[in-house]
């Protein structure tokens, strides 16, 4: 049992560090322009993005898949900045294709477990299929913590502070860009 709480900690904190915040702001610029009602589009989204998340990892682990640690470090700002933009340009217009974005969500959470599998290589033991999954976990419940601080911040600035669904998604996304552009432009991709 010490060893199960072990891995799914090690998920749920390294999604919720703070210095390591590209996961949280991922799911940010992801779930912002949803509310409460669309929980089902949100635990799609959600799962799609937990499934390339874990295929990429399983396929890492296992050397099946090897990308360059530099090109992933690029990767992730760059998956989270095309979905802050996507939100600018769609903010309060009705979804028109479900599965483009959940073939998005899934394509990019594959970027974002390929970065995690090294990170998880490193505390690997042993086995590996047992341990991956409890770490899955831990990254789940990190994302469904994630959602809820999201959709509370929802709740309060639409129905406290009066900020229309758009405006909500559109503020939020413009910091989103904020947050990701410096690591885009300071990355060494481009030296």
């Amino acid at each position: 049992m010490s060893e199960f709480w072990m891995y799914t900690e090690t998920g749920l904190r390294h999604v919720l560090d703070i210095k390591g915040y590209s996961h949280v702001v991922f799911l940010v610029a992801l779930l912002v322009p949803f509310v409460l009602k669309d929980w089902k589009r949100i635990l799609l989204l959600l799962s799609v993005f937990t499934i390339g998340h874990l295929l990429a990892m399983l396929l890492s682990i296992f050397h099946i898949l090897t990308i360059k640690a530099s090109m992933i470090a690029f990767l992730i700002p760059v998956t989270i900045l095309i979905t802050a933009v996507y939100n600018l340009f769609t903010a309060g217009k009705s979804a028109k294709n479900d599965n483009i974005t959940a073939f998005v969500a899934l394509f990019f959470g594959a970027i974002h477990g390929l970065r995690f599998s090294e990170y998880f290589k490193s505390v690997l033991g042993g086995s590996k299929l047992v341990p991956l999954l409890e770490f899955e976990l831990g990254i789940v419940a990190a994302q469904i913590i994630t959602a809820v601080v999201v959709l509370l911040l929802s709740f309060v600035f639409q129905n406290f502070l009066k900020f229309s669904r758009r405006d909500f998604a559109l503020v939020f996304s413009a910091f989103v860009i904020g947050v990701v552009l410096p690591s885009i432009i300071k990355n060494n991709i481009w030296n």
